[in-house]
C-alpha cells in the first residue's frame, strides 16, 4: 500500500469528551470503520462502566475492538499493536482511511509508532502481583516500585498504576528495569497518520463526566459491577467505576460515597490523559463542542488525500 494514499485518523482526549459521537460522524462521511483504542472497551460484561458505544451507534459503523474479549483475556499495548495493524491491512485493501478511536494513550502510542521488544514475564509473578496491587492500593505500587525499581521510580510515571504495575511485573519477572528495553525508536508505519485531539473547558469536561456517571448509575452499573464481583482481583477490573463498586459490595462505603468517589477518579483519569495527550506535538487539537468539528476532520483527511 502507499504511505500517500492509505490515512489512519487518530481522534483521541479525555474521557466523556465526546469522542464516539464525532468519530461515528467521521466515519459516516468518509465511508470507513472505526478501530477502538480504549483498553477496557473491548472486554465482555464491561458495557455501561467502559462506556461501549450504545447498539445503535455500534450499527451506524462498524467498530472492530468492542465487546470482544472475556474479561480474563489479558491484553497488552503490543497486542493491541498487533491486532490494530491487521485491522488497518484490510480496512486499506478497500479504504482509503480509517478512523481510530479512543483514550488510552498507549494503545495510540502502540499503534503509532511500535513498542519494543521485550521479554515474557511470569504469569505466577503477573497474578501475584496484581492481586496485591487490588487489595493494597497505589500507595502500595508506588512503595514497591521505588524500593525494586528505582531507576523507573524516577522517570516520573508514578500516578499512572497500569503503567506501575507493568514496571514492577516486569522487574520481578526478568530482574531487570523495563526502562532497560525502552529503545526511543519508532517504527515507520506504511500510511500516513493524521492525529487529531478533541478538549473542552474543564469545567465543561468534568460537567459531561458528573452527568455520565450518573447515567451510568441509572443505566445499571451496580448490576453489571456484582456480575463481575468473582472477577474483582483481575487487572482488568482494577478500573475506574469498578473499584469504587467493589468497595461499596466490600462495605467499604456507603453508595453515594461510592458514585462521588468514580466522579472524582474519573475526573483526575481525565486530567491524566490530557497530560498524556499534549505531550504528541504531532495532534492537532480541536474543540470537541463545535458543530463542524468532524467536518473539519472530514477536511483534513481529504487534503491528506490530495482530495
Amino acid at each position: 500500500m502507499s504511505t500517500t494514499t492509505k490515512t489512519a485518523i487518530i481522534i483521541h482526549g479525555p474521557t466523556a469528551v465526546g469522542k464516539t459521537a464525532i468519530a461515528i460522524a467521521v466515519a459516516q462521511q468518509l465511508g470507513t470503520a472505526i478501530i477502538s483504542a480504549d483498553s477496557r472497551q473491548c472486554y465482555k460484561g464491561m458495557a455501561i462502566g467502559t462506556a461501549q458505544p450504545s447498539q445503535e451507534e455500534l450499527n451506524a459503523v462498524h467498530h472492530y475492538f468492542i465487546n470482544e474479549y472475556p474479561v480474563t483475556t489479558a491484553l497488552s499495548a503490543a497486542d493491541y499493536e498487533n491486532l490494530a495493524l491487521g485491522w488497518l491491512h484490510d480496512l486499506f485493501q478497500g479504504n482509503d482511511t480509517a478512523v481510530v478511536c479512543g483514550g488510552t494513550g498507549l494503545y495510540i502510542k502502540a499503534l503509532c509508532e511500535g513498542m519494543d521488544a521485550m521479554p515474557a514475564v511470569n504469569e505466577q509473578v503477573l497474578q501475584v502481583t496484581e492481586t496485591d496491587y487490588a487489595q493494597h492500593g497505589l500507595s502500595w505500587l508506588q512503595q514497591a516500585i521505588e524500593k525494586e525499581d528505582a531507576a523507573f521510580f524516577k522517570s516520573g510515571e508514578i500516578h499512572n498504576p497500569s503503567r506501575l504495575l507493568r514496571a514492577l511485573i516486569f522487574i520481578r519477572s526478568t530482574g531487570e528495569s523495563i526502562l532497560k528495553y525502552r529503545t526511543g525508536i519508532k517504527k515507520v508505519r506504511p500510511f500516513n497518520i493524521v492525529k487529531i485531539g478533541l478538549e473542552l473547558p474543564r469545567e465543561a469536561l468534568y460537567a459531561r463526566i458528573n452527568m455520565r456517571v450518573d447515567a451510568m448509575m441509572a443505566a445499571g452499573l451496580l448490576d453489571e459491577v456484582r456480575a463481575l464481583y468473582p472477577y474483582k482481583d483481575l487487572k482488568n477490573l482494577q478500573t475506574v467505576g469498578y473499584t469504587e463498586m467493589f468497595d461499596y459490595l466490600d462495605a467499604k462505603c456507603t453508595l453515594p460515597e461510592a458514585i462521588d468517589k468514580i466522579k472524582q477518579h474519573s475526573r483526575n483519569y481525565a486530567k491524566r490523559q490530557m497530560t498524556w495527550f499534549k505531550k504528541d506535538a504531532d495532534t492537532i487539537w480541536l474543540p470537541a463542542d463545535r458543530p463542524d468539528t468532524a467536518q473539519q476532520i472530514v477536511d483534513m483527511a481529504n487534503r491528506t488525500q490530495g482530495k
